[in-house]
């Protein structure tokens, strides 16, 4: 799982409906006779060649995020570096082509094939007579067993991080011969190709030390187109070398290097020559990308962007004037800013003339971005409000967001268990529904939250319609640092003034404000709090509301409401901006106002001068329906009337509050350099929320603590982080989705579940996907399960994320893979004058 994060075309969608709690699910599969996984969104970008076309020999340096802590791949601190080594110099029966697709690997396996399904399934491998260990031993029954015995986690001794599938084996014996395994399930299990990729020798899975530190740090036997050499900590690197007795097609390289390069010293790697091969970010591409632009230019011409780019002529005669001025202090500051600014200028130019010898290749990583929420406690254990949520987000906008800017196909994702052009993929997201503004404010009525709801005070005992008394001390905020809300009942009208202002992450409070402002509530007025004398609020001095209110104060009130909505967007920032304008709307409203009572005027001009442009119109345009208004019934219920009255039908805007709380969620997002584009959907996100009436309190945490004090242990709202797409959902995506489920020791068992959202259904169809031997059956299954985890809006997919690689202009069949596993023998560089093919490779 990553956080750092488009997706699959809509082949075919699916329609659920919600009738008395109920959910009813069509059929999903075998309705259209066109494929709904579709073909890839993105193709895979490696400069493919011929092998004739690739010089034999040549080192390649290919950048990781660190060393490998292990070379186990079972074990819980395999990484990505792991997967690198354990794909080179391992043993695996499939692998994955660009479409996500399991595919026989022909070095290792002739065929492997189901032989019996009663009374047991009996899957029969037969092994390439060729393949064999480094130390020339045939790869054989005794390595498939001995994985199993070490897997199937009947042994803890073993320290194995995951089980799946092994676990449904009953016993592994040698075929007719000794190229042929039988493997005999207890169980009916769909994803067995899963199984046995990588394979490890014996020696490594024989017994439980040499599984948990033998090879931790050196695999002394192995069986792929690479042998591992040495694993150096110092330097940093993993060096493989040729396999002299692999018998498939001889590795093209003669070396590949994995070197530890931190993402933030990508750039300057790659300049330096220390890499060949690098996954980048956006602003790295950029650079490269502009390298490659001014290619043509000449290495004497100035560059028009870097350190030297905002230095106009008028500022460089300017800062030459100061230079050699008489102000000896100020020349010497000048002198060393310049020396500084032309040392960084310098060092841009001589990097960006390096970075001409890469390109981007780009792609689509095979995982997604998701937005999490978390259903555990609070508002969002209400599916209801999920799904309010879900219904807010426009998602084709958030993958325009991302993608678009980086010439990628900026289409959301439709399954949370595949992604398209994988089998098991349909777009299920009709199972919820699209963006609906209308929708997503039903269904937060019909959950109790409305509109201008009361909402309890820090205040002395007072008494708004519909609200009981609050008895809260004042004073009570939300965390300014963190974003977090108070931890009191009751919320101040701090958190309720700030409003938007948290979704940009400022801290702007009534603490910067004039002494009248000293309650914090930025001059929000909730609708159902009426002020007392001396609160300074738009209700002060105000006879106390109605029950039912007659039409002029409820027209008032409609407006105040507005008004209270665009502070919350707008905040303190716009009223230095607005004020002027505010003057010039009072004058012109001057002949309106006379159908204004007295009070009622007072509270408008104080609140106009607050809000700013725009608002004034409403309160024109509500006024002018005085004595004739004609309201329609489906409103938020007990806005102001008893509740079961409906309020009247009118887009809903403004924060929302039940029971006398506020509808706020706290959205946590990562803080480091590398997650701005995160940071960036997830403030898009909190101005949609913003749109139905529900606040973001948006707390950046740094990345290290990320995951592990915030995600897993379920202190969020909301959150953004990716999983990746398996080729065999039904096995892999069970733990994301499963129902959680309580521990001996009281605790709550979530597995990888971070949502803390399930159902008993989903659950059913994984267990029923998994036992289906028939592909197209187990397929539809996991379609169905799909549905129903949109259905319960847990999380809700947004893109695939983008796969950025920086590679040297003359390496061949390496980039961004896309989904497909690399053929690691296949890589290297070009013979001088050879070129790679145009298109992508399938």
């Amino acid at each position: 799982m990553s956080h750092d994060g488009v997706g699959p075309r809509a082949v075919m969608r699916s329609v659920a409906f919600l009738t008395a709690g109920v959910l009813a699910v069509p059929a999903l599969a075998g309705c259209s006779e066109k494929d709904p996984a579709g073909k890839p969104t993105a193709g895979q970008e490696i400069a493919p060649a011929e092998r004739g076309l690739i010089a034999d020999g040549g080192t390649l340096r290919w950048a990781v995020d660190a060393l490998p802590e292990t070379l186990n791949a079972f074990q819980a601190d395999a990484d990505a570096a792991t997967s690198k080594v354990a794909g080179a110099v391992l043993p695996s029966m499939y692998r994955l082509d660009a479409n996500g697709r399991p595919q026989r690997n022909p070095d290792y396996l002739e065929s492997a094939k189901v032989v019996d399904r009663e009374p047991r399934q009996v899957v029969l491998y037969k092994l390439n007579q060729q393949a064999v260990w480094s130390d020339g031993r045939e790869i054989g029954a005794a390595d498939f067993a001995a994985q199993w015995r070490a897997l199937s986690g009947k042994d803890t001794a073993y320290w194995t991080a995951r089980n799946a599938g092994y676990d449904r084996i009953e016993k592994i014996e040698r075929g007719a011969n000794d190229l042929e395994v039988r493997v005999t399930f207890s169980k009916p299990y769909a994803d067995w190709q899963s199984l046995f990729s990588p394979l490890y020798p014996k020696d490594v899975m024989g017994t439980p030390d040499a599984f948990n530190d033998g090879a931790r740090r050196k695999l002394k036997v192995t069986a792929g187109p690479f042998a591992l050499d040495t694993v150096d900590k110092e330097s940093g690197e993993v060096r493989l070398k040729r396999n002299p007795r692999w018998w498939g097609r001889p590795a093209k390289l003669s070396e590949l290097v994995l070197r530890a390069v931190p993402r933030d010293k990508r750039t300057a790697a790659l300049a330096d020559g220390k890499v060949d091969l690098a996954e980048i970010d956006s602003s790295e591409a950029h650079r490269i990308t502009l390298a490659a632009r001014d290619k043509g230019k000449g290495n004497g011409a100035p560059l028009a962007h870097g350190p030297g780019a905002a230095l106009t002529p008028g500022k460089s005669l300017r800062s030459w004037a100061i230079a050699h001025g008489s102000d000896e202090e100020a020349a010497d500051e000048e002198i060393l800013a310049r020396k500084k600014r032309g040392k960084a200028v310098a060092k841009y130019a001589d990097e960006q003339s390096s970075l001409r010898g890469f390109e981007v290749r780009k792609s689509l990583e095979p995982a997604f971005t998701q937005l999490a929420l978390n259903g555990q406690e609070g508002p969002l254990a209400d599916e209801r409000v999920r799904r309010a949520v879900a219904r807010a987000l426009d998602r084709e906008e958030l993958a325009r967001v991302v993608l678009r800017p980086l010439g990628l196909p900026a289409e959301p994702v439709g399954s949370h268990l595949a992604l398209s052009g994988q089998q098991a993929y349909a777009d299920n997201s009709g199972a919820l529904g699209g963006q609906d503004t209308k929708e997503a404010q039903a269904l937060l009525a019909d959950a109790g939250w409305v509109s201008g709801g009361p909402v309890k005070e820090g205040q002395k005992e007072k008494k708004a319609a519909g609200a009981g008394a609050s008895k809260e001390p004042a004073g009570s905020e939300a965390s300014e640092s963190s974003g977090t809300p108070a931890s009191s009942d009751s919320d101040s009208d701090a958190d309720e003034g700030s409003g938007s202002s948290t979704t940009s992450g400022s801290s702007d409070r009534s603490s910067s404000s004039d002494s009248s402002d000293s309650s914090g509530d930025d001059g929000t007025y909730i609708v159902g709090e009426d002020g007392k004398p001396g609160d300074n609020k738009p209700g002060e001095n105000r006879a106390p509301s109605l029950l039912v209110p007659a039409p002029l104060a409820e027209l008032q009130r409609v407006a105040l409401l507005d008004q209270a909505y665009v502070l919350g967007v707008h905040g303190r920032a716009e009223k230095a901006k607005t004020a002027k304008t505010a003057k010039t709307a009072k004058k012109q409203k001057a002949g309106k106002k006379q159908r204004i009572g007295k009070k009622q005027q007072a509270e408008t001009e104080k609140q106009q001068k607050k809000d700013g442009p725009g608002t004034s119109g409403k309160v024109e345009k509500n006024l002018a329906h005085e004595g004739r208004s004609q309201f329609q019934h489906g409103g938020a219920p007990g806005a102001y009337a008893p509740k079961g009255t409906a309020a009247p039908g009118r887009a809903a805007a403004g924060p929302l509050a039940k029971n006398g709380k506020p509808l706020t969620l706290r959205f946590v997002l990562p803080s480091g350099p590398g997650s701005q584009s995160l940071r960036a959907v997830g403030e898009r996100i909190a101005r949609m929320l913003e749109r139905i009436g529900i606040r973001t309190e948006i707390s950046k945490v740094a990345d290290e603590s990320y995951f592990k004090d915030h995600i897993a242990s379920g202190q969020y709202d909301l959150a953004l982080y990716s999983w990746p797409a398996s080729a065999f959902p039904a096995t892999d995506a069970r733990p994301i989705y499963s129902k959680p489920v309580p521990a001996a020791d009281g605790s709550l068992n979530v597995e990888q579940n971070y949502t803390r959202v399930g159902t008993d259904q989903v659950d059913q169809l994984f267990d029923q996907a998994i036992a289906e031997l028939d592909p197209g059956e187990s397929r539809s299954l996991v379609r169905k399960a799909d549905a129903r985890i949109w259905a319960a809006a847990g999380s809700i997919p947004l893109y695939q994320r983008p796969q950025l690689t920086a590679a040297r202009t003359n390496l061949a069949n390496a980039g961004a893979f896309g989904f497909q596993t690399p053929l690691y023998e296949d890589m290297g560089f070009l013979k001088k004058g050879a070129k790679p093919q145009v298109s992508p490779s399938s």
